[in-house]
């Protein structure tokens, strides 16, 4: 069964990445926009994985602090999770695909 979402997502001013990465110009790191995602759409499916793959991650523009962001989350026939997250603008800041292990 194919599942599509649309989650709103704000990155909070007080993210404990943002300190040092960077002061003089904060910048989220990948790796933490990647785990913003899959808790919103953890929340919103109401379960955890039982195993998480990451299959594939681009990272097309700076997230700042204070960022509001929608991610659109479509579940394939295969159960695998492809996100695109954009920003208030509209613009692609973000894409990754991963396996959602033992939640189907």
């Amino acid at each position: 069964m194919t599942e599509r979402l649309t989650l709103a997502l704000r990155v909070p001013d007080d993210h404990p990445a943002f300190p040092g990465h960077f002061p003089a110009q904060p910048i989220l790191p990948g790796a933490a926009l990647l785990d913003l995602i899959v808790e919103a759409l953890r929340e919103s499916l109401g379960r955890a994985p039982g195993a998480l793959a990451l299959a594939s991650a681009k990272f097309l523009a700076p997230v700042g602090p204070g960022s509001q962001l929608s991610v659109t989350a479509v579940q394939t026939a295969s159960g695998r999770w492809r996100c695109s997250a954009h920003d208030a603008c509209g613009a692609k800041v973000a894409q990754c695909e991963f396996d959602w292990g033992g939640a189907a």
